[in-house]
């Protein structure tokens, strides 16, 4: 039976392997601290936070967000820690809430390793607080227990470390929110919230037989699918209570998906198919059923990585009692002792491997099947789907950027969707300091693939966009594009010309601004009828290749401008650029670069997922060899803006 505690009370904890799971109304930052006999963390050391997740039985979520699981090996702790305490902060300087006073209360359960509750606690009664100590996990006379806190911290996670008697604590502080705001450049934004039913409906005849599972090991962290930035958070009402309905979620019941298929035969897995989740259309289907086998895919090798972790440090603990006798060190009992330990390793990681496998061989059958049935928007450029690809007259939800995989299977590969209108700009690194693929390309050769990346994400956004309703804007200060750019302006597709020389690069500059602050004004002063007829109300797509180059104080002020305040209101960036030729800026540019998402020209390993933060491969776009698919969509967005008299 769960246990509802209030604040200040405890309860004990019948087993020492668990999650503790949290749920806020917006994202947090989660961590948790280790404290001796006298509660007292002793270093930076004994801290679990976002820029060292992982201790000795603990580990915590690498980013900030509305969910967490964290987890908890008591029996793997240090003998010297007799106190865990979970620590919430709100992210500092990202645009969210600066207290917990508007936001939902926090929320957070203990549970087992199967999900069963142990003891739950909601924080209520926070206002100006923008850090707070959840709960702790202490041990009393051998035994561990858990109490709920809920001591909150107005001056934030400086004084609530310096609270609990660490050195430093100002100092920690501000690095543990500067590794939060670096994970927002490399994260993936994630989807939507889920429907009451969960996004992914499974087949009629269920998920095959697990079979053997192998010995459950502390779970790494996890956070639950977020509410997207468009989306206004929970904001309270003069006088009156916080809403916290959300502002687009419809209240009716989604369509029905698609039939199953029928039943499996006993022992195997049920036939995957295309649109099995719920949603409102097909693309919607096929969206949820997208970041489904997205966060699939990531809490299986989740599970299998943490499984080979736990049968090593199993085998680890194993040899050291054995060995800890000085007559097993020579002769055959020290052997014998060896050989089972690593015995006993490898049979837990081959069992598993095969769960692992086993999960791997279906999410493979289900992308093949849906794949093939992906809308242009979500197809890759070697989808059929593009040849008899004509401009839609609505937008579609989603635009892929790319493809995702991990090392456990290479070929198994992940669409990557975006939501559109695009919620953050898009950084091209066209630097050979982002990795070691990159440091390997020449140097010209990867500002040419840089920028040829990015012409096909312009293309694809105007393809997918109805006619007249998307406009691309380019700068180029020393027309060194020219070639890359090529089918854009041979289509006719583009705003103007791309500019060039300072003088180019004032000239759009001060366009797109004008636009934001006319936009803006009429908004909040709710005339949008009064806007001058010159002006182009639709979405814009200014793309910049090779910043800084051409680009005075002014201009750099400028673009950070549009950056912040562009896409509420229709103006998008898409930079290419490699950040070490922006160091004489000096920190003034770095909100710039952690606003926007960054992919790169070739593979590289640097995206995280919002579940469990792996580090996702991506894979970014590319045209078949020799195939003219770009040319033919550029010439049908040209021909839908003549039909439409644009």
């Amino acid at each position: 039976m769960t246990a509802e505690l209030v604040r200040g009370q405890n309860h004990t904890l019948p087993q020492t392997r668990l999650e503790i799971r949290v749920s806020a109304g917006s994202p947090v930052v989660a961590g948790a601290t280790l404290g001796d006999e006298n509660g007292v963390v002793r270093g930076p050391e004994w801290i679990a936070h976002p820029g060292s997740p992982q201790l000795p039985g603990l580990e915590v979520s690498q980013q900030a967000a509305a969910g967490h699981r964290l987890a908890v090996d008591l029996e793997a702790l240090p003998e010297t820690v007799h106190r865990v305490t979970v620590l919430l902060a709100l992210p500092v300087g990202v645009g969210g809430p600066t207290r917990f006073g508007t936001t939902a209360a926090p929320f957070v359960a203990v549970t087992g390793l199967d999900g069963t509750e142990i003891a739950t606690f909601t924080l209520t009664g926070l206002d100006t607080e923008s850090a707070v100590t959840a709960l702790e996990l202490y041990r009393r006379q051998g035994a561990w227990k858990v109490r709920a806190v809920g001591q909150g911290y107005a001056a934030g996670l400086a004084e609530m470390l310096a609270d609990q008697g660490l050195a430093g604590a100002a100092e920690l502080a501000a690095s543990i929110q500067e590794a939060v705001a670096r994970s927002l450049a490399r994260s993936v934004a994630p989807p939507p919230p889920r429907t009451p039913e969960g996004d992914r409906v499974r087949h009629a005849s269920g998920p095959a037989d697990p079979g053997p599972a192998p010995a459950a090991p502390p779970q790494p962290p996890a956070a639950t699918p977020v509410q997207p930035a468009a989306d206004p958070g929970p904001t309270p009402t003069a006088g009156g209570p916080i809403d916290y309905a959300h502002p687009r979620r419809q209240h009716a019941a989604p369509p029905t998906p698609p039939p199953a298929a029928p039943p499996a035969p006993p022992g195997q897995a049920a036939q995957p198919v295309a649109g099995d989740a719920t949603g409102w259309s097909m693309d919607e289907r096929l969206y949820n059923q997208i970041w489904g086998m997205f966060e699939d895919l990531a809490r299986a090798a989740a599970a299998y990585r943490s499984a080979v972790d736990f049968a090593d440090s199993r085998m680890d603990q194993e040899l050291d009692r054995s060995l800890s006798d000085p007559r097993n060190r020579i002769g055959g009992a020290g052997d014998r002792a060896r050989e089972e330990a690593r015995a006993k390793r490898d049979e837990l990681t081959a069992r598993a491997r095969e769960v692992l496998d086993r999960d791997l061989a279906q999410l493979a059958a289900e992308a093949a099947v849906v794949e093939p049935a992906l809308p242009a928007a979500y197809a890759g450029w070697d989808n059929p789907v593009w040849h008899a690809h004509r401009v839609p007259m609505e937008l579609p939800m989603a635009l892929r950027l790319g493809d995702l995989h991990l090392p456990e299977r290479t070929g198994l590969r992940i669409p990557l969707l975006v939501r559109l209108p695009l919620e953050r700009g898009i950084w091209v690194d066209s630097g050979r300091t982002a990795s070691e693929a990159a440091a390997l390309t020449d140097s010209d050769r990867l500002r040419h693939l840089a920028m040829e990346t990015a012409v096909l994400h312009a293309a694809r956004l105007l393809a997918v966009y109805p006619p007249g309703e998307f406009s691309v804007h380019v700068i180029d200060p020393a027309g060194s594009a020219a070639g890359p750019l090529a089918p854009l302006v041979d289509a006719g597709v583009l705003a103007g010309p791309p500019a060039a020389g300072p003088q180019g690069v004032a000239s759009v500059l001060a366009h797109l601004t004008r636009r934001v602050d006319l936009v803006q004004m009429a908004v909040r002063a709710g005339a949008a009828d009064s806007l001058p007829p010159d002006l182009d109300t639709g979405e814009q797509l200014l793309v910049v290749n090779d910043f800084p180059h051409g680009f005075d104080d002014r201009a750099v002020t400028q673009l950070r401008y549009l950056a912040d305040e562009g896409p509420a209101v229709g103006v998008h960036l898409l930079m290419v650029a490699d950040r070490e030729d922006a160091n004489a800026y000096g920190p003034v540019l770095d909100p710039l670069w952690r606003s926007l998402l960054r992919i790169t020209p070739v593979a590289d390993s640097h995206l995280a997922d919002p579940w469990v933060g792996h580090a996702w491969t991506y894979e970014p776009p590319v045209t078949p060899p020799g195939s003219r698919v770009l040319e033919q969509v550029l010439a049908a967005v040209t021909a839908a803006r003549k039909a439409a008299g644009r």
